[in-house]
């Protein structure tokens, strides 16, 4: 029999288009096609499709989540700042239901005090934080593990 591959919607949210411009000592020099191919390598041996998405606005990722109902497995989010604050990502995660990882490039436990809280992670089966690119790795074996039960 052969095994099943999960597709995975990967969001990411506002600034990260910004990647390898924005703050490099904090995310890098790396750009967002780097990212991008980066996951895109990342998915091949786990088995997985994935389609990426990236918007700086919040209608734009809601709209997407929503879209995901039925078409996708997983989800891997990068929120960005709108971890912080952004019930109304929250509210759609939590009404779709698909199972949904939370990724960061940096450690957001250990920047200013305001990005310490996620409103994501109650309805994120796993955070993986710190971790650079290598995160979304992480983030995709976390979704395919869950997937395979």
């Amino acid at each position: 029999m052969a095994e099943k591959t999960f597709e995975i919607l990967v969001i990411n949210g506002p600034n990260l288009n910004m990647l390898g411009i924005r703050e490099p000592a904090i995310y890098g020099n790396d750009s967002y096609a780097d990212l991008c191919d980066f996951i895109k390598m990342s998915a091949l041996p786990l088995k997985l499709g994935v389609t990426l998405f990236q918007s700086n606005h919040e209608g734009a990722i809601i709209d997407e989540i929503q879209n995901a109902l039925g078409k996708f497995d997983g989800i891997v989010i990068n929120p960005g700042a709108y971890t912080h604050y952004s019930y109304a990502i929250a509210d759609a995660l939590s009404a779709v239901q698909i199972p949904t990882v939370e990724v960061h490039i940096s450690d957001i436990s250990k920047r200013e005090d305001f990005r310490k809280l996620s409103v994501i992670s109650p309805v994120s089966i796993a955070t993986v934080k710190g971790k650079g690119f290598y995160g979304y790795r992480e983030a995709l074996e976390i979704l395919k593990g869950a997937l395979e039960k």
